[in-house]
């Protein structure tokens, strides 16, 4: 049985709805006709983003980003319920959705709430791209929880075959990346080249992220785009998933 460690933290702000059946997803159109892709494009959202290396500095860098995340997509999604950021403890390094204690920064979908741990090699780091890829892609999840997509994605059949399991996974990642570009339109982000974007590491191992080639189609998809529309996954060919 294939584990879908993070749709727990993603179903937090979701709908139940109907399984879907086999490859490409058919007969769930929580996820292959969800209202998100008929949204227009995010609206640009003036999101001035300085990075210090201090504590303070690196919170308050996280906390407007959140802030400007809530403003570009409050008009994508009907019903949308604003996220706050929470920091945890510097000692509290459990992660809610996989139970793992992780050594450094990390931040997760929590119930409700975007919760961080900040650590040295955030605080620390003399450019914003891990942080910012980190809450970007962390931010995919408050999309599909608020849309029924992870509710969705979490009810496809479990009995089916690995193959199947493995490609509805990397659906649902590959997603995610595709939303990374979204909200990088949206936040007047400069991205010329997504290579470094997509090798930002997660705090686990996720092994359904698909090729790197795929990656970076659909992070490019939904940047060129700026529309969630751009970012329907569950209608694509398995070649664009693989």
């Amino acid at each position: 049985m294939i584990i879908r460690l993070s749709a727990g933290t993603a179903m937090g702000l979701a709908l139940l709805c109907a399984p879907a059946l086999a490859e490409p997803v058919k007969g769930a159109p929580d996820l292959t006709h969800n209202a998100l892709y008929k949204a227009a494009a995010l609206p640009k959202v003036a999101c001035k983003l300085t990075k210090g290396t201090s504590a303070a500095s690196t919170r308050k860098y996280i906390t407007r980003l959140v802030g400007c995340l809530n403003a570009a997509w409050k008009p994508a999604i009907k019903g949308f319920v604003p996220v706050k950021v929470v920091f945890k403890d510097a000692d509290d390094k459990e992660s809610c959705s996989t139970g793992m204690d992780v050594a450094g920064s990390f931040s997760e979908i929590c119930a409700t709430q975007l919760r961080v741990r900040l650590a040295d090699d955030w605080i620390k780091a003399k450019n914003d791209l891990t942080v910012f890829t980190s809450i970007t892609r962390t931010w995919g999840g408050v999309v599909t929880g608020q849309t029924g997509i992870g509710e969705a994605w979490w009810g496809l059949e479990n009995d089916a075959s690995e193959t199947v399991m493995n490609e509805h996974n990397r659906r649902y990642y590959l997603q995610l990346d595709c939303f990374v570009g979204v909200s990088a339109k949206a936040v007047g982000r400069q991205v010329k080249d997504w290579k470094p974007v997509v090798k930002v590491p997660e705090f686990w191992k996720n092994r359904f992220h698909g090729k790197t080639a795929n990656r970076l189609y659909w992070s490019q998809q939904g940047y060129k785009s700026g529309k969630p529309g751009a970012c329907n996954t569950w209608k694509a060919s398995s070649a664009k998933v693989a």
